[in-house]
């Protein structure tokens, strides 16, 4: 029986013991955050003055095991996800790693709805820690793989008593779950003068950019998306990159806290990947990558290596795509951009391989209308 941590009313916790030695942890989630930054000053592609990079994936199962662990304690807290009830969600592979720990450690069985062109280490890895996965085997012919995969979701939750869904996309647990790594990063920098995020569901950028910028109010934070992805409003294409971008619009992006944000194409992710490995060795897929290029840049940009990057994972789920010569070879996967275009609008930046747009726009103007929102509110009381 793995030991688990309870957060229910009246529930036990137990507490990690620090010892010269390291901490002494009772149970799995004991494990989750606390990861050390590392500074990097490998060429991504140019000479740069350096930047920090946070290491998500020295932690068990990556930085999805804290939104995991934030959105499942904050549904157990509410009554939402009764002691051994199924977890189902759609994942294209990192947050299902964090849900398997987490459910684990929690007592709840995972079902994780995927799509076909899930890798097959991942599938393995998922399948070895007790996962149940459903395999989804066509797009959405207007949403893509996401929109598939969220009717399956929505198929299991009737079918599956008592399931409980957490929709990372769109639930404020998941940026929640980061606020600690904002904390984090205040403790371990004296200043920041930028902080470099890839954008997926949105929730590490939304749970870390408050918290930074109450230390450091001038702090800039860069979203990194993937060419092809919607959340910035670029038109959905077919993407090769898994874990950045997304062929839907999450609700927990919080466009008013970025100050500007990257499309990064896969050629150059994974080249900046591979650069790392050989040059730093930590490493890691395609939003690592993504990040490093953003963050190397932007630090020369700056003159400054008061800049940090989070790198949400490790190279291990990668071996069979980044880090793979036929995987490259057969995709075509070659860095042509050494640079950003700066562009003055999303419009601008389609058929780039990367670029770069200051003004951050909410392709669903949900910003004006939380504003608006906000301020009937506030008359109201």
């Amino acid at each position: 029986m793995i030991p688990f941590q309870h957060t229910g009313p009246g529930e036990a916790r137990t507490t990690p013991v620090d010892t010269p030695g390291g901490r002494r942890c009772v149970s799995l989630l004991d494990l989750v955050g606390n990861t050390p930054v590392l500074r990097v000053g490998t060429p991504l592609p140019h000479p740069h003055p350096g930047f920090w990079a946070k290491l998500e994936g020295v932690g068990p199962a990556t930085m999805k095991a804290r939104a995991a662990l934030a959105m499942l304690q904050g549904a157990r807290r509410r009554g939402e996800l009764a002691d051994g009830a199924t977890v189902v969600e759609s994942s294209s592979g990192t947050l299902a790693v964090g849900l398997s720990f987490v459910g684990r450690a929690l007592g709840h069985p995972v079902v994780i709805v995927a799509d076909d062109e899930l890798d097959e280490m991942t599938r393995r890895l998922l399948r070895a820690y007790g996962t149940r996965l459903e395999i989804v085997d066509r797009p959405h012919p207007a949403g893509g793989w996401q929109r598939a995969r969220l009717e399956r979701v929505e198929r299991l939750l009737r079918e599956i008593p008592d399931a409980y869904w957490p929709d990372q996309y769109n639930n404020p647990d998941n940026p929640a779950g980061y606020r600690q790594l904002g904390t984090e990063l205040v403790q371990q920098f004296d200043r920041l003068d930028a902080v470099v995020c890839s954008v997926g569901t949105g929730g590490h950028s939304a749970g870390i950019a408050p918290v930074v910028r109450r230390r450091w109010p001038h702090v800039r934070v860069i979203g990194v998306d993937a060419c092809g992805s919607t959340v910035f409003g670029q038109p959905a294409r077919p993407r090769l990159m898994r874990g950045l971008g997304s062929s839907i619009h999450p609700d927990n992006v919080a466009y008013d806290e970025l100050d500007e944000v990257h499309w990064v194409d896969a050629g150059e992710a994974a080249d900046a990947s591979r650069r790392l490995a050989a040059g730093t060795f930590v490493s890691g897929g395609w939003s690592t990558g993504a990040a490093a290029m953003v963050a190397a840049w932007c630090a020369r940009q700056l003159d400054s290596d008061r800049v940090v990057a989070v790198f949400p994972d490790g190279p291990s789920r990668y071996w069979e795509s980044v880090f793979d010569d036929g995987f490259r070879r057969r995709h075509g996967l070659t860095a042509l951009a050494d640079e950003p275009d700066t562009v003055d609008s999303v419009a601008d930046s389609v058929g780039l391989r990367w670029a770069r747009c200051v003004g951050v726009p909410d392709p669903c103007d949900r910003k004006a209308a939380r504003s608006h929102a906000a301020g009937e509110e506030e008359t109201s009381s």
